[in-house]
């Protein structure tokens, strides 16, 4: 479940490293959390972090690239670019060169 919360400064919130990734890939949750289907959050991919395999979920995700480049697939995003993954879609390995950053909504419909 998601607390409600007016406008409001995240950079007090932890980085943790994010479950599923490799050393390397940090989040920070805005909102949620204790359902990943149900989180609003940041992903911060270090330099030369990733990971190699394909992944599927049980729920929605929507993702938009604030900064930097992300390889999905082996294809290069860059900043602005956003994706809406219903569930069941293979998606990744996932890989950024130089690092960036995303915002995740995660949630489900049912």
């Amino acid at each position: 479940m998601k607390a409600e919360r007016e406008f409001f400064d995240p950079s007090p919130l932890p980085w943790r490293p994010a479950p599923g990734f490799p050393p390397g890939v940090w989040e920070q949750v805005i909102s949620g959390g204790q359902d990943e289907g149900v989180t609003t959050r940041l992903l911060r991919f270090e330099p030369g972090s990733g990971n190699d395999r394909v992944v599927t979920h049980d729920f929605w995700e929507e993702i938009y690239i604030v900064s930097g480049v992300l390889e999905c697939g082996g294809r290069p995003y860059p900043a602005g670019s956003v994706a809406v993954r219903p569930p069941g879609m293979p998606h990744g390995p996932f890989h950024s060169a130089a690092g960036c950053v995303s915002l995740e909504v995660r949630y489900r419909t049912r």
